[in-house]
């Protein structure tokens, strides 16, 4: 194991590189979609909470692969192409998402409801409530929930191996390929995966019972 991190260090690190860049994508992609989707759940109106639901039960309940090949294969033939970076990343954007917007919309319904009377009583519209009072309340509240989804997303991103995607996973394949080494390998590579996400786990429950306490 020892001899594959040291002979193809350059193509590891390479594939570490595309790992974290589309996981940072896509968690910024996803809790801004997945922010706006809770919105749309909480909306007054039946057709625009519609759309939200919608778009949250369809995304979670379709295999992660399957949208992900949809726009690595099947757009393609209609003249959309996609290289296997932006195809695995569109699609972990959306699968990720829908989760991230039951744990906000959850995290919002959990905000009293005396909140948003006082911020009526202020005069401040709906929008302002919304962001100013209640979103940064069921961000908190939601905290450990979606320290959860960024560890899946962050081990969700083996996916683009699956659409050579260039990742951490898609250059360990090759690895085990080449050298026929395949314990070493995929031993390797979890280790790399599980130095990733471990301390991420710990910057949780740290983050969290400071805001536990506060």
């Amino acid at each position: 194991m020892l001899n594959i991190l040291i002979d193809y260090h350059q193509d590891i690190l390479s594939g570490l590189k595309v790992t974290l860049l589309a996981s940072l994508t896509v968690l910024v992609g996803s809790m801004i979609i997945g922010t706006l989707m809770a919105l749309l759940q909480g909306a007054k109106r039946h057709w625009i909470r519609r759309i939200g639901n919608t778009y949250v039960n369809f995304f979670r309940n379709v295999p992660l692969l399957i949208i992900v090949m949809f726009f690595f294969v099947v757009l393609p033939l209609y003249g959309l192409k996609m290289n296997g970076i932006l195809s695995g990343t569109i699609g972990l954007t959306l699968y990720t998402s829908s989760f991230i917007a039951d744990t906000v919309r959850a995290g919002i319904e959990a905000v009293p409801k005396g909140q948003t009377e006082a911020g009526v009583s202020q005069g401040l519209t709906h929008f302002q409530i919304m962001f100013y009072i209640v979103l940064p309340q069921a961000f908190k509240l939601a905290l450990p929930s979606l320290g959860n989804q960024f560890i899946n997303l962050v081990k969700n991103s083996s996916i683009l191996a699956m659409v050579a995607g260039a990742d951490l996973m898609y250059q360990g394949d090759i690895i085990a390929s080449t050298t026929f080494n395949t314990i070493g390998t995929y031993t390797l590579i979890g280790l790399i995966y599980l130095a990733m996400t471990l301390p991420l786990s710990y910057v949780m429950r740290y983050v969290e019972k400071k805001l536990a306490v506060s």
